[in-house]
């Protein structure tokens, strides 16, 4: 699936508790529930992530980054990204969606 990815570097807690780290992404829930795990195929932060945070603003087919560095932060900026749903929330299917 195409999402529209944002990167971001505040620290903090996230909806589900843990504190921000590399591999979390915050995700509409009705899209990519807590839980879910994706990889991202494209772009300067390809690899497998974790959905762990909602973020109020994030509507849709959008998810935010965390990336430890401010500066890579702002210079992803906003992008579009090829992601696959390895698992949907915390139940342990597996699904692959482009």
């Amino acid at each position: 699936m195409r999402v529209e990815a944002t990167a971001y570097c505040l620290d903090g807690r996230t909806q589900s508790g843990v504190r921000t780290r590399t591999g979390i992404v915050a995700a509409d829930p009705r899209v990519l529930p807590v839980g879910s795990v994706i990889r991202i195929l494209d772009g300067p932060t390809t690899g497998i992530y974790t959905v762990m945070d909602t973020g109020g603003t994030i509507k849709g087919r959008r998810i935010d980054i965390y990336v430890p560095s401010c500066a890579r932060a702002k210079k992803f900026g906003r992008r579009k990204v090829s992601v696959i749903v390895v698992r949907r929330g915390w139940s342990p299917a597996i699904i692959e969606s482009r």
